[in-house]
């Protein structure tokens, strides 16, 4: 479609749009990934090498944001400071301002605040992956640079983030990655990036083959990405010792340098997750009308039913195609199974470009196809109904089910499907009888993951949705662009809701691997 598109505007678009598609899609990029891992980063080491008050709440309170998708939190924080929010008019009956003419206020929806947003919600990201790169650090590296004369900074520069380079490069690059494929937080804020264009040229302008354009323009950002972390660590290795290493011992941290380091952790948690959530409670609460709006049922309906039907086939593909690889024993399915992965990598407005115009094509053949058979038009039963979107879910979520069922597998001991296989049990009959009673955990944290996901996807459900079709997702910000947040808080804080379920899972296994790490 990109490169013989039925319409050619990349001239067009070249001359006009595309430089400051690409200038702020870089600028929010980078941002977010200096930002996001400076905040990410500095929790973890916060909270790993030192003991301050409330550390014990707050390791686990520094998940939250996760919770909340980034366009929620667009529209909390806009809502909270906008012209007409509470701290604006707090000020202006303090100081008896009359108009914005009296004071200067930052611009809130600007690129800099979609890079605070950004940040705000994607930070778990890396500090999550940091913390268990810095716990899983030997404490014999900080007792030796303490000898030497290293202060706390040199620990910080010189010892602690080099050795979690990789994890921090790992985690930043996802949250790059997740800023490139953003919609609700640019759009809601009136940044022009590479996705909002997508959605402009092919909604507003009608060109597929435009929309496809930007699309590989996307796409190859996102491998740039991939590449460049790779590039920036090939010929540095990271080794752990051959020893059972002596765990790191966290130094107390009293007087004011503890409540610094309290806010510090307090202050991403307020603005990523308690700022949200009070906002859009507070709508619902001045509202409780909204709790019974027209739709507002069907539309939760609606992101069960494709979010669970995308988090059954996505893990169950998963299962049967982690297993058969592991039973074929070859080299060849094992070097194709991370190519299943790649989905997780390209945006869902990318995805539903590729998706919906084939499909469409298909479509139309089976409904000629049955009419010429039956004399009966069935109508469009793919791109009419909800296939799409779920199609779109499982590309994209595969990655997670496809690692947990890899992990799952991976801590079963090779002798038990052996003995039962020297039973008489057909390879089947020892995935239902052995695998998945000892997975049912790791496959249960692998539907709701994914479920969790499908939920808070926004792009792909709106490019792919057939028509008077809503979720949570899409009922939140339609009502937002209306600036109706008492009619989209409803939504908005089940989509919380759902989150809140996905952040238990990590921390629950989070706390699983430090108890395992500690009575080793």
């Amino acid at each position: 479609m990109a490169l013989d598109p039925r319409d050619n505007i990349w001239p067009h678009l070249i001359a006009t749009v595309l430089p400051r598609y690409l200038i702020n899609t870089a600028v929010l990029t980078g941002g977010v990934g200096l930002l996001a891992s400076a905040i990410g980063a500095g929790a973890a080491w916060l909270v790993v090498m030192y003991r301050f008050p409330g550390h014990r709440i707050l390791q686990w309170l520094l998940l939250l944001p996760l919770a909340i998708p980034a366009y929620v939190g667009a529209y909390a924080l806009t809502d909270f400071l906008d012209y007409s929010g509470p701290v604006q008019t707090a000020m202006r009956g303090a100081f008896g301002w009359a108009s914005a003419r009296d004071y200067w206020f930052p611009e809130i929806r600007s690129r800099e605040a979609a890079v605070v947003v950004l940040s705000a919600a994607l930070y778990p990201y890396i500090y999550l992956i940091t913390r268990a790169a810095l716990r899983e650090q030997s404490g014999a590296s900080y007792e030796v640079a303490r000898a030497l004369g290293t202060g706390p900074w040199g620990m910080v520069w010189r010892v602690g983030l080099p050795l979690a380079r990789p994890a921090i490069a790992a985690g930043a690059a996802i949250a790059m990655m997740e800023t490139v494929a953003d919609f609700g937080v640019v759009d809601h804020f009136g940044v022009q990036t590479l996705t909002t264009g997508i959605f402009s040229t092919w909604l507003s302008g009608g060109n597929a083959g435009g929309a496809a354009q930007l699309a590989l323009v996307i796409l190859g950002i996102v491998l740039a990405l991939l590449m460049l972390e790779k590039l920036s660590r090939r010929r540095v290795h990271y080794y752990q010792s051959a020893r059972q290493a002596r765990p790191v011992q966290p130094q107390r941290l009293k007087g004011a340098a503890g409540w610094v380091a309290m806010l510090a952790c307090v202050l991403p948690v307020a603005l990523g997750f308690v700022l949200p959530v009070a906002v859009m409670g507070g709508h619902a609460l001045a509202n409780p009308e909204a709790w019974f709006g027209r739709g507002l049922g069907l539309a939760l309906w609606h992101t069960i039913l494709t979010g669970g039907a995308a988090a059954v086939i996505t893990v169950t593909l998963a299962l049967f195609m982690v297993y058969g690889v592991r039973l074929s024993g070859q080299r060849l399915p094992r070097a194709v199974l991370p190519l299943t992965t790649l989905g997780y990598a390209a945006p869902g407005a990318v995805l539903a470009v590729g998706i919906l115009i084939p499909l469409a094509g298909l479509d139309h053949m089976l409904a000629d196809t049955v009419l010429a058979i039956t004399g009966h038009d069935p109508g469009l039963l793919l791109t009419g109904s909800a296939f799409a979107i779920i199609l779109a879910y499982v590309v994209r979520f595969f990655a997670i089910a496809q690692g947990a069922s890899d992990a799952a597998f991976g801590r079963v001991p090779p002798s038990l499907p052996m003995a039962a296989r020297s039973l008489g049990r057909t390879p089947g009959g020892v995935l239902r009888s052995l695998y998945l009673p000892l997975m049912r955990g790791s496959v249960g944290s692998a539907l709701l993951l994914v479920f969790v996901d499908c939920v808070k996807e926004l792009p792909a459900t709106l490019l792919l949705r057939p028509f008077n079709f809503e979720t949570l997702a899409t009922r939140t910000q339609e009502k937002a662009s209306l600036e109706n947040l008492g009619d989209a808080s409803p939504a908005a804080l089940l989509v919380c809701a759902v989150g809140l379920v996905a952040v238990a899972i990590l921390a629950r296994a989070d706390q699983a691997r430090a108890d395992l790490a500690r009575s080793r």
